[in-house]
């Protein structure tokens, strides 16, 4: 990796991944890179052994990291890959480490409507492109027109959004490229309805979500017709912990960390959940958070 040194980033070696997680645990980043702009990421890229493992990183929410911690290379994109700004026609252009939040309200600010309910995710643009995050109706790739990406060999592709399969927190199509950028298309409408919807759904998920403690947000997707977070109640599960990791008893569909919980408690606790609702409810839930890295 001697030609890394070329790059203007800083690397970091066997860095604790539990300063980068909203759940506050995770073990050591063999390597971890904090690009100083878009185009120094590329460079480093370009200068990267083929066959490194790769884990790009953002606001480190829906993620668990494992106690054994990240081989390879992680890319913090985290307050990095931060370009926002208007095109023309109402298009706004925005880099993958921008937090989704900023995103809301740059839009709002500009006189735009549609990406309010970003406001609600608390990750990164690419996170969000990544498994087309949604929150209180409305989901990420509705409002994108096109993205930039990034494969292993550093190379930037543009591409129109209607060449990916998109599902519920799921994109298809993104093996070995990342995203570098998305344009993002929306409406001219009245800011006035935008701030009030975007403080209402925020005041609305201080109610409802456990925001006073380390979490991933929500950590199952809803099945068809169904909710988490109402399985796991009708479960009996609210409360139940696991070491330092418990269901939340404000949201079912929350684990947060009370203690010290490891990624071990964590990802046990998500385990049990999915086995009791199995058992109780006749449902699989499925996990909508990432689980990456070894096991100690």
């Amino acid at each position: 990796m001697s030609e890394i040194l070329k790059t203007t980033g800083t690397l970091l070696l066997k860095e604790k991944m539990a300063k980068y997680t909203s759940w506050r645990v995770g073990g050591e980043a063999e390597k971890m890179y904090l690009p100083s702009d878009k185009n120094d990421l590329i460079t480093f890229m370009t200068s990267l052994p083929k066959d490194i493992a790769l884990f790009w990183l953002g606001l480190g929410s829906n993620l668990l990291v494992r106690d054994g911690g990240i081989p390879g290379v992680v890319i913090n994109t985290r307050g990095r890959l931060k370009e926002i700004h208007l095109l023309e026609d109402g298009y706004v252009y925005v880099e993958a480490g921008v937090p989704c939040a900023r995103v809301a309200r740059f839009c709002v600010n500009n006189g735009l409507i549609g990406s309010e309910f970003l406001a609600g995710i608390p990750g990164t643009m690419g996170g969000a492109l990544k498994m087309n995050a949604g929150a209180f109706g409305g989901e990420t790739w509705e409002i994108v027109e096109s993205v930039e990406m990034i494969n292993r060999d550093g190379i930037v592709t543009v591409k129109m959004a209607n060449t990916f399969e998109v599902s519920y927190r799921k994109v298809k199509g993104l093996e070995n490229q990342w995203f570098l950028a998305a344009k993002l298309k929306l409406k001219l409408g009245d800011t006035s309805n935008s701030l009030l919807y975007i403080k209402n759904l925020l005041e609305k998920r201080a109610i409802s979500q456990p925001t006073n403690l380390p979490s991933c947000g929500s950590v199952f997707k809803n099945p068809p017709g169904n909710y988490a977070a109402k399985l796991i109640e009708k479960s009996g599960l609210k409360g139940y912990r696991i070491g330092g990791a418990c269901v939340s008893k404000k949201h079912a569909n929350f684990i947060v960390n009370t203690n010290k919980a490891t990624a071990v408690d964590i990802e046990s606790l998500i385990n049990y959940v999915q086995t009791q609702v199995k058992v109780q409810q006749g449902i699989n839930l499925q996990t909508e958070v990432c689980k990456v890295g070894v096991n100690l």
